[in-house]
């Protein structure tokens, strides 16, 4: 297989293999990049996938392998976040002409956004939480019990009330048409308050335990558990949770979104034709160039040969089911999306209503002010992402949305 990927080898670090050819890749990411190189528990090298882009310590869009450690904030806060995607047999036919109905229907099923803490409820969560939601929840409420018993500041957070809601900021629900016109179901979410609660705990625990250690770190939030650490075995059972919780949260709200189309459009149709749900922020234990390793995948997914992952674009852009090819210079990765090429600041600054309007035109969605940061040109060309991790990833499927409902 012809290599794709481009290398840089930052001083005293491991080789940083580049999968970015004919994509923008800011200076600062690099820089973060080469920080993670420099940790003496980095295996082999990293793998910087096409949407790479500058995160908080480690870069979304890397792949990093550790042995006998694992880093709480290359994990993140929003541990197991990640896609599901369904194939129906409903056609492009069978939409109704006007998909304004349809948004709304979904809006008013699935909690979405958040509303501040003055404001009374969340908006983002349950009130009282159906049945369906409890039967899953009872599935991990003991596990998580007993991570509350060893860490109690983990139980006071939004955990039961979150399984099945969407979130904020780039989460969203979308109805997407295939190149046969065949509809799917796709959203994007993770493990919500309580998995934010969990990274957040374990990452201040972790910078802790560097200062005991005087590790002398290239920056602070590239803190790191290694094995027969105080907390190391805490972590890995609390990440191993949310990772499950994220899974269980999109499935539930799958289940949900389904019904609810269901009571719009009269016509009966099958779901799950094809589903994949796949994580794109979690750490797992592989198996690479003869080491068992902690793979770290920040922003990144899964992409074993045969496997299926999802590749999303942006609220007006083409999103992808592709194929794994199983490259193992990669680690059998490749990039969870089309990646920011501005800050969320810079896109409200650049961009108007106008913008927005024209950027999704054909799409059923918000199209207010608050929305700009998720414009479209805030993210880089999927097209030319696409091309850049051709040997990692070939395409089974091309989406389009037809509504998009944002947290």
């Amino acid at each position: 297989m012809d290599s794709n990927y481009s290398i840089e080898q930052p001083e005293g670090g491991v080789p940083i293999k580049m999968w970015t050819r004919g994509v923008p890749v800011e200076e600062a990411a690099r820089r973060q990049l080469a920080n993670a190189a420099r940790l003496p528990i980095v295996f082999k090298h990293i793998a910087a996938m096409p949407d790479v882009h500058l995160g908080i310590g480690a870069t979304v869009g890397s792949v990093i392998p550790t042995l006998r450690a694992i880093i709480p904030a290359a994990v993140g806060v929003d541990i197991g976040c990640g896609m599901m995607a369904c194939k129906t047999t409903l056609h492009a036919n069978d939409l109704p002409d006007n998909l304004a109905p349809l948004r709304t229907a979904i809006e008013r099923a699935v909690p979405h956004g958040s509303s501040p803490r003055n404001r009374g409820r969340d908006a983002g969560s349950w009130e009282n939480p159906p049945d369906a939601v409890d039967q899953v929840w009872a599935t991990l409420v003991d596990a998580f019990e007993a991570l509350c018993e060893l860490h109690p500041r983990l139980k006071n957070t939004n955990n039961r009330k979150h399984l099945g809601t969407l979130g904020t900021g780039n989460h969203f629900i979308e109805v997407c048409l295939d190149e046969s016109g065949f509809v799917w179901f796709m959203l994007h979410s993770g493990s919500r308050g309580v998995g934010n609660a969990i990274g957040t705990h374990f990452i201040e625990l972790a910078k802790k335990d560097a200062e005991r250690q005087q590790r002398n770190l290239p920056d602070q939030d590239l803190a790191y558990f290694e094995e027969g650490a105080q907390y190391f075995g805490d972590y890995v059972r609390g990440v191993g949770w949310a990772q499950r919780f994220a899974a269980r949260n999109r499935e539930v709200m799958m289940t949900n979104l389904i019904a609810t189309v269901r009571q719009v459009i009269a016509k009966p149709f099958e779901s799950h034709v094809e589903a994949v749900n796949c994580h794109h922020n979690y750490v797992q234990q592989e198996h690479h160039f003869g080491e068992d390793v902690f793979v770290t995948r920040k922003g990144a997914v899964s992409a074993k040969r045969g496997q299926l992952g999802i590749i999303p674009g942006s609220m007006g852009a083409r999103s992808y089911i592709v194929r794994g090819l199983g490259n193992a210079e990669s680690f059998d990765s490749c990039s969870h999306g089309a990646g920011r090429v501005m800050s969320r600041t810079k896109a409200k600054q650049l961009f108007t209503v106008a913008d927005q309007i024209k950027a999704t035109e054909g799409v059923e969605c918000r199209k207010d002010k608050d929305v700009i940061d998720e414009i479209p040109m805030a993210y880089k060309d999927i097209d030319a992402v696409m091309q850049a991790q051709k040997d990692l990833v070939e395409v089974v499927h091309t989406l389009k949305q037809v509504v998009c409902v944002k947290g």
